[in-house]
């Protein structure tokens, strides 16, 4: 966990909202207990990953069957603390994607996200918030894409100018659009 609070302490925040949730994390949520696993019913870690194609006009994305909407992968830390790792695990287990190179090193976006209640596999879960390491990475296009059947019914490649008519979780698209703002700064620079 010193190693992750580390990474967290070394980011620097893309928006107003991104320090805030920095702040937060750094003054008060690092000394709570169980935060890499879900023991801690009102703040956990999970980690995502951010897909774009090599023209960085295209996201990968999965339909979530629990929120009936597009969204990135990413998965709930369970124990584990090096979330890039986990990010990676959920990218493939999720896209059925195996070739991917990590594009930014370091986070690429750190969020305190907000889970509404919401039933999992017949079990209630009540709404809680996601400590969310996001890790930006770039893979082709050509790759055979693969649903994991118990959480997404459909993967595929969204145009980053059709992301608003794809997210049914209107809550979540300024955290897609500041991702997409910030992929596209990063691919200017040498």
């Amino acid at each position: 966990m010193k190693k992750l609070i580390e990474e967290i302490k070394a980011y620097e925040p893309f928006t107003e909202e991104e320090a805030a949730d920095k702040k937060l994390f750094l003054d008060k949520l690092q000394f709570q207990e169980h935060l890499l696993t879900r023991a801690n019913t009102d703040y956990h870690f999970s980690s995502s990953a951010w897909v774009v194609n090599p023209r960085y006009d295209k996201v990968l994305m999965v339909y979530h069957n629990i929120y009936q909407s597009y969204s990135w992968t990413g998965g709930h830390a369970d124990g584990c603390s090096d979330l890039l790792r986990v990010a990676k695990k959920e990218l493939v287990e999720e896209t059925g994607i195996t070739e991917y190179q990590l594009l930014h090193e370091g986070l690429f976006a750190f969020d305190i996200l907000p889970v509404q209640e919401h039933y999992k596999r017949g079990q209630f879960i009540k709404e809680h918030y996601h400590i969310n390491t996001t890790y930006l990475f770039m893979a082709p296009e050509d790759q055979a894409l693969q649903v994991k059947e118990d959480e997404n019914s459909d993967v595929k490649w969204i145009e980053i100018a059709a992301i608003d008519q794809a997210v049914a979780e209107e809550e979540m698209r300024p955290y897609y659009h500041k991702m997409v703002k910030k992929a596209l700064l990063l691919k200017k620079q040498p």
